[in-house]
């Protein structure tokens, strides 16, 4: 029979009061969800079935919330109590996340709060907090007698940082482990060792898991099956609590669907799977509506009222602008509305890859000066050429071989005659198979080679010299700042066109070089400050663009997810990745002094 204990929860309230946070440096003022998941987490208490003593009841705390309400500053306060608050010997707190920048983001918090509240900053004067931070370790130490008669310290605590890249499987006796985006962990491996038997060795340990949403298509992640665990445990409470009150237990999430002759049996097997020593504590669409994904779609995401029930931290640690801005852009994009739903509402995300920027910002951006316009598409491809002869520009080059496109696009920033940015394309596929090939992406490749749009290559795969020498040529006529390149098949490439004298740089096809690219293009875009000239192949290419979103916000463009072509898009956003890496290099002071005017 469980007890309640309020002096127990108000002591652990008061601990993590004395801390600061590390956004305002004043003592940690706990929200009112906090403060109540805190209350029934550490006042529930059972006794003992050998001793009779009164011990927690919950030993797993699964808090599933959107970003940006507070969890990890939580998970920093909650795991220094762990340390040295609760009274827990030889104390064992793991900060657990998939990789090495996550897991430091609550040990960096944790470190902060020590260092900046008095009697913690007096603790670690003392010499019985000592922080380690090349090794990502705090250590709480207790002077013992030595066998000399003077003192010596003994560490009685420890908290360190464990992440999926580098971790034992072997050894650990947490008294407390904090799991931080349970959902990004690679496999089960971290979860399987650190809450097997390893809690053995301690009276009253504690699992703590603090995790927004994940985005997992094929439903199979570790992440997903604690969730699915945590709403079943929910449920089931919720259920036993209707039955006893004599109401529906339809209104339970995970038995709303489920048909009138299989409802006794669903409402058994829901009951079976609660677990007295789990507390679940979860916000958001996929929590309070599943994952239908019918379901979730019919929602009014941009109802205010539904992010309050989605942020219990909304309108305190979260302010409502931020989300109102957030849902103005998320209203225009695909991949901005993927990430509202994610980051802001919790919901579940099914597919990895979402569309980029509408078509119609495309065609509104196109560079048309009014003396083009009469021109057909190859005279007007060639008038824009012409006009941007001798002027500075950046390149991106996309290579391929066979079935996809090897792009090249040339990107002229604003200068002297040019008061926006401009891309030129350029485009190459085989000459061979294009028939099938037009049957199987739906488009007039032939008839865009006609228009001048890209070009043939005799033979079954795309004429590096051809490709070679167009980029020597643009050199010649355009100022060419710099080329960058994707590394896959650019590696002999590379080395002749250096010899040309054409300057290159590896843009790398990932995340942290990709990503911001593809958002300040969109910005440009967006503002009507980044135009194109006119060409059709390029217009489909952009169109067909998918991206992939990770949960920090970063973007980049998914080949194998997209629904065609975009090679001349990549083409365009390494173009771009290029200029952001020219802007960020110390000047050139060789160039400086060969400029007219030029003085110190």
């Amino acid at each position: 029979m469980a007890v309640l204990d309020r002096a127990a929860g108000q002591f652990v309230c008061d601990f993590v009061g004395r801390l600061p946070t590390t956004d305002t440096g004043k003592p940690f003022r706990l929200y009112g969800w906090q403060r109540d998941t805190l209350m029934e987490f550490y006042s529930t208490l059972e006794p003992d079935g050998e001793s009779g003593e009164l011990l927690r009841q919950y030993q797993y705390l699964y808090l599933e919330i959107p970003k940006k309400n507070g969890k990890s500053e939580l998970a920093a306060a909650l795991g220094l109590y762990h340390l040295f608050g609760d009274g827990e010997l030889n104390a064992e707190v793991y900060l657990c996340a998939a990789d090495k920048d996550n897991a430091s983001i609550v040990f960096r918090a944790a470190v902060f709060m020590l260092e900046s509240a008095p009697w913690t900053a007096k603790m670690i004067a003392r010499g019985e907090l000592k922080i380690t931070k090349s090794q990502k370790k705090i250590e709480y130490r207790q002077q013992r007698r030595a066998e000399n008669g003077g003192t010596r310290w003994v560490t009685v605590g420890l908290m360190a940082v464990l992440s999926a890249e580098a971790f034992s499987k072997h050894g650990y006796k947490p008294s407390c482990v904090i799991f931080d985006e349970l959902h990004a962990q690679p496999n089960r491996d971290m979860w399987d060792v650190m809450t097997g038997a390893a809690g053995s060795a301690h009276q009253q340990p504690v699992w703590i898991v603090l995790t927004t949403a994940g985005d997992d298509p094929d439903r199979k992640s570790i992440g997903w099956e604690i969730h699915e665990k945590a709403v079943a445990i929910r449920d089931a409470r919720q259920l036993r609590g209707i039955l006893a009150e004599g109401g529906d237990p339809r209104q339970v999430l995970s038995l709303r669907d489920v048909e009138e002759e299989e409802l006794p049996r669903a409402q058994a097997a829901l009951l079976e799977r609660d677990e007295s020593n789990w507390l679940p504590v979860l916000y958001g669409l996929t929590a309070m509506y599943g994952d239908d994904p019918e379901v979730l779609e019919e929602l009014d995401i941009w109802d205010e009222a539904l992010w309050y029930r989605c942020n219990p931290s909304l309108g305190e640690h979260l302010k409502l602008r931020t989300l109102r801005l957030e849902a103005q852009a998320a209203k225009k994009s695909p991949a901005a509305e993927k990430l509202f739903r994610w980051l802001r509402l919790n919901q579940w995300i099914s597919v990895k890859a979402v569309g980029w920027l509408p078509l119609t910002l495309y065609d509104k951006t196109q560079w048309n000066r009014p003396e083009w316009k009469a021109l057909s598409a190859p005279l007007r491809r060639q008038a824009a050429r012409d006009y941007l002869a001798g002027k500075k520009c950046f390149g991106g080059l996309d290579l391929s071989t066979t079935t996809d496109l090897t792009a090249f696009t040339l990107l002229f920033p604003p200068q002297e005659g040019l008061d926006t940015w401009a891309a030129l394309f350029w485009a190459w596929r085989p000459e061979d198979g294009v028939l099938e090939a037009e049957q199987r992406d739906h488009v007039p490749y032939r008839d865009w080679a006609r228009a001048g749009f890209l070009e043939l290559c005799p033979g079954d795969m795309v004429d590096f010299t051809m490709v070679e020498d167009a980029v020597a040529r643009a050199a010649e006529v355009f100022d060419l700042d710099t080329l960058g390149v994707d590394p896959y098949l650019s590696r002999t490439l590379t080395p002749r066109l250096m010899e040309r004298g054409i300057n290159v740089v590896e843009i790398p096809q990932d995340m942290r070089n990709l990503s911001p690219a593809m958002k300040e293009a969109e910005r440009l875009i967006r503002a009507h400050q980044m135009l194109h000239e006119h060409n059709t192949a390029a217009r489909w290419c952009f169109g067909n663009v998918r991206c992939a979103v990770d949960g920090n916000e970063n973007i980049k463009p998914m080949k194998n997810r997209s629904t065609g072509r975009i090679d001349m898009t990549v083409a365009w956003i390494i173009a771009v990745a290029v200029a952001l890496l020219s802007a960020a290099r110390p000047p050139d002071l060789a160039q400086a002094l060969r400029r007219p005017g030029f003085s110190l």
